[in-house]
This record gives structure tokens, sequence and C-alpha cells, in this order.
């Protein structure tokens, strides 16, 4: 087949491929070419998942008549200086409207403030109309309908009307986080009306509006991450670890305000929460890096969904050590949501089965003659409580209450007056019941010995080399050339975690010792994962993490065991470590290790408020 041009048609067809891939990236770029253009307030409305109808309206600075015809033409755009490496603006690629309207039926409709009159201009599947006249308010309505008409293979692969709504909604939440001066309003007969007001300047009122997203509960088990390093900034809220999300939904990121799915920000985030998390729970997060835009490459991806850094092991360290320091130093804390939940349980259809009152037809209610009920067994019947009640009966009956007790006179005040309180009791052998001034904890001994042991473990391998065991027989792994020279460059680092590795002619290493603690292991499979790990992210990291979870293994078998009586001084001794210990608000597993109850809570449970 001979080389042609391709048509004007075709062109934009193309390019609409990569920049729109469902109707929410059509929503993306609309919204943030009204963020460009100033908007204070934008309302979006949708209807069949946006593939029938976007409408998109601003109150922004508006196009003016004689640009409506530039604005819809490729390779035209008002957010690019002379120097290509300069992007302060949401979108530049000067693509958008055109793909947009080779794929669909376009309007734009546009007002600037000093415009006596408003103008528009229609783009049906790539045929351009002409600028006319219009009635508009200031700003600019852009209008999609019948999206991938022109294109009906795409509309194959579009998903249901409820996920590709969806799909906006959360396009327009992760833009919205980051302008919290903006009144976004998303609606449609799709789907319920979802109203963010615009916040105040500042942090304040950045935290409300990642609050209106993510939830009052996140606002109340977060905390705030603010650090430099090498004029990149990191500022921005991460879930304190008790809080934590089962996907990774929750995780905002921003690259100098611009919404990204970034790979090597998403590892960074799992990496620095990787010692207080399980494996199958997220942290939530609403981060935003910010740095000179020469040091970051934005136009990587034709919807701009991923960045690239000039100096990513930077920008990874920044993270990692960042929202480590932001964990050691807010000390222990407890999540809100596990003391509600466990408040939820003993109120009624609270419970587990779903009914704080058990029933059974099969035990029908006989009246007597005195007026009483006839054979009435509160222990059988079905409709007595069950809770706190069956605690009490056993108390008064003169079961004991506890296992051991801590005291029975009052707490001490030195201790009383303490994050943790003063040990009161230990129930069923393995729950310690501590009292502070205004609430009730309730510690796990096992898992909050657990974090203790392994913090000492992780401790001790940083505070000194790592023991290596020496190989009879150098392990010669082959590689390539560049996978070789990354671990040599490294290898001061790895003999200090003891791993011993030197170059051994080209594209191969020889490993001489192994760290004691790995025991007996693949070697070869090691060293590959390594170059892999430093290729990727430019770290040993790997390395780290995995005899990381040796010490949690050893931690968890090495702590105390539920089933242990423990004397007052070991209670009150294991609650001052808790307190004096960074992340031992979990267990070595993500699990909490204690839960709070508030005084005025419980009072609220017993009809006291």
């Amino acid at each position: 087949m001979p080389i042609r041009q391709l048509n004007e048609t075709m062109v934009n067809q193309i390019a609409a491929g990569e920049v729109i891939e469902r109707p929410a990236s059509v929503v993306k770029e609309l919204v943030e070419n009204a963020l460009d253009a100033g908007a204070t307030r934008i309302e979006i409305a949708t209807a069949g998942g946006g593939l029938n109808l976007i409408r998109v309206t601003d109150d922004g600075a508006g196009i003016a008549e004689s640009e409506l015809a530039l604005a819809v033409a490729r390779h035209c755009t008002s957010k690019l200086s002379d120097d290509i490496n300069d992007i302060r603006s949401l979108g530049f690629r000067g693509e958008a409207l055109p793909s947009i309207g080779s794929v669909s039926r376009l309007t734009i409709r546009s007002r600037t403030v000093d415009s006596a009159h408003g103008a528009e201009i229609a783009v049906d599947g790539g045929r351009v109309s002409a600028a006319r006249p219009a009635a508009a308010n200031r700003g600019t309505t852009v209008e999609v309908r019948d999206l991938f008409f022109a294109t009906p293979a795409r509309l194959k692969f579009m998903k249901g009307e409820r996920a590709e709504a969806s799909a906006i909604a959360d396009v327009v939440k992760r833009i919205a986080v980051a302008f919290p001066h903006v009144r976004f309003t998303l609606s449609g007969t799709d789907r319920g009306t979802l109203d963010l007001p615009a916040t105040e300047a500042g942090a304040d009122g950045g935290m409300r509006r990642i609050a209106q997203i993510l939830g009052r509960d996140f606002a109340d088990n977060s905390l705030a991450i603010d650090a430099l390093r090498d004029e990149v900034a990191l500022t921005g809220h991460v879930s304190i670890p008790a809080y934590t999300r089962g996907n990774a939904m929750q995780q905002y990121a921003y690259v100098n305000g611009r919404p990204v799915r970034d790979k090597l920000i998403a590892g960074a985030i799992r990496g620095a929460f990787a010692d207080v998390l399980p494996r199958d729970r997220h942290a939530a997060t609403a981060l935003f890096l910010t740095l000179d835009p020469a040091l970051v490459d934005v136009n990587v991806h034709p919807a701009k969904s991923d960045v690239r850094f000039r100096d990513p092991g930077l920008v990874r360290g920044l993270i990692v050590g960042a929202v480590r320091e932001a964990l050691a130093r807010s000390g222990i804390r407890a999540a809100t949501t596990g003391a509600a939940g466990m408040m939820a349980a003993f109120r009624p259809g609270g419970a587990a089965n779903g009914q704080a009152w058990r029933e059974d037809s099969s035990y029908p209610a006989r009246r007597s003659d005195a007026g009483g009920f006839a054979g009435f067994d509160a222990d059988a019947s079905p409709f007595r409580p069950f809770g706190f009640g069956e605690l009490a009966q056993a108390a008064f009956a003169g079961a004991p209450g506890a296992d051991a007790r801590a005291g029975t006179g009052e707490a001490p005040t030195e201790l009383i007056d303490l994050d943790l309180g003063a040990a009161r009791a230990q129930v069923h052998e393995n729950y310690i019941v501590a009292q502070t001034r205004d609430s009730l904890i309730i510690v796990d001994q096992h898992a909050a010995h657990e974090r203790l042991v392994y913090e000492a473990l992780k401790n001790a391998l940083e505070a000194r080399p790592m023991p290596s065991q020496l190989l009879l027989l150098p392990e010669i792994v082959d590689l390539s050339e560049e996978d070789a020279g990354r671990i040599a460059a490294h290898a001061d680092t790895l003999k200090r975690f003891g791993l011993g590795v030197e170059r051994f002619g080209p594209g191969a290493v020889a490993v001489r010792e192994t760290p004691a603690m790995l025991g007996e292991t693949d070697t070869p499979q090691l060293i590959r994962d390594l170059a892999d790990e430093i290729g990727e992210h430019d770290t040993t990291e790997m390395l780290r993490e995995r005899l990381h979870a040796i010490a949690a293994t050893m931690a968890c078998h090495g702590s105390v065991r539920s089933g242990r009586r423990l004397r007052p001084e070991e209670m009150n001794a294991l609650l001052r470590q808790m307190e004096a210990t960074p992340g031992s608000g979990t267990c070595n597993h993500g699990r909490p290790t204690y839960i709070e109850l508030k005084l005025a809570d419980i009072e609220r449970l017993f009809g006291r408020r």
C-alpha cells in the first residue's frame, strides 16, 4: 500500500483514541480547561453515563468569538509559553476539543467579560461549522452529545451506565481536592447530585474540601504531612495505620496541582506503610507534590495521568521519609472508627447477627393468672438482652469479672493522666482494661507486645551492620551489563544488610555473603529482584523489607502469648512501652492493638446523655 497523507478527520479520530478513553476522559479535559480559564464555579451534567450527554458550564474568562475556530483546531492552545518545559497549566496539548469533536456532536458557547454577546461553534463528527452569535452568560458552556457515535467500535468497549457515571464522579472528586476554592456541582439523570461548596483558602479550607471527598472520618484519623527536600515540597494528609481501606481508590496524589495516578507515588505510599498495614489493606491519602515544572515531564501520557520525574529516587525518598516521620511523630493513636464499631455492637440492631435481641417464635409467652409470666426463665428466654447484660449478671452472680486485678483502689493520678492510663484489669487472659481521665482503654496484649518486639528488632537491624553468613563457594549470578552495574553501584549499601557482592567480569556478579537472617535463600533470584528494584526506583528497599518481614515473624513468635496472666506492674509496663513506641497502635499484621472508648460515648450508650 502506498504512503498517503491521512485526512484531518481520521487524524483527529486517532488522537481521540489516545486522549478520549471513556466519558470520564472528556469530563477531565473539559473541567481542566475551565480551571485554566480561572473558573470559580463549575457545573457538570451527564446522561447515560456520559455517552448521551456531557455538559460543563463555568464562569471563567471565556473564549472570544474570533478564537472559537482555533479552539477546535489541532495544535492550538493558549496555555504554553515559548518554553515547552515550563508548563504551569492543567491542559496544554491542544488536542482535546478537536479530538472530542471528531467522535461526538460538540457545541461550545462562550462569552468573555468585555463582550456584549456570546458566540457559539459546533463540531459534528469532525465537521466544523462557522462561529455565530449566541446568547450566553460570562464563561463557557461545552456540550458533548452522542459520544463515540462517529466511532461505534469504541462503544462496544464501554462499561455500563452506572460504571461510567461512577468513573466521572471519581474524576470530578480528584480534581476538586486540588481546588477547594472552586465550587463543583455534578448532576444528571444517571446519578444523584454531588455538590461540593467552595471553601476558604488555606490549610483549613483544604482540609474541609478533603473531608467533603474522603469523609469526616478521614479528617479525624489523619496526619498532616509537610516536608521539603532539594526544592521539592510535599504537603497533605495520610491516614493513621489503624484507619485503612479495602482498596487504593482513596489515595489521591497531585503534582503541581495536577491529579495523577503515578506508579512511583503509589509504590512510595505502599512502602511507607509497609510495616503497619496488612497486605490487603490500603492507606487513604491526599498528597501534593510541588516542584519546578522543568523537573517533571507531564506529557508522558496523552491523558496526562502519568508523570516522569527527573530524579525519581528523590521523590520516592521524600514521600517514604515524610510519611514515616509523621507516623513516628504522631505517637499512639487509635482510629475513631474502631470505637464507633464497638459501640454499635452494643446498641440495639448492632450485634453480629444484626439484632440486639434474640427472638424465636418457638418460645410462646404464657401469661399467668397473677398477671405475670408463668414459667419465665431469664437465662433461657429468647428475648433477653445480651452484651453488657450478660457480663453484668455474671458479675452480680459472684463470677469473677476479670482474670487478674490491677488494683481495687483509685487509679494512680500519675498514670491516669497518661495516654493509655492505668491498668485496672486483665480480661480473658488477653485483654488489658485501662482507665484514663476521660476514657476506657482495651488493649490486646499479644498484638501490642508483638509490635513492641518487632520495633526493637528493627532498631537493632538499623543500628549496626547486619550479621552475614559466608558462602563456601561464591554464587555467580549472570545479569545484563546494566543490572550488574546497578548491583555493583549499591554494593556498600547491600553490605550493611549482610549481602556481600562484587563484579565478576562482564554481565555477572559474585555473591560471597548473604544475610544470616534469611537462612537458605534463592540467591540468584534475590539478586535479580534487587536489580529490578534498583532499576525502577534506584533503591534497595526490597532487601530491607524482606529482612523486616522475617523480623515480624520472629516478633510474632517471641511476644507475650494470649492466655498468659500478667501482674499489675507488667500490664502498666506494657502500656508505657506502647506510649513510647511509634506505630504501636497496630500490630505487625495491621490489626489495632487497642480501642479507646470515651466516657461521654459510654454514658450515651447507657442513656446518661
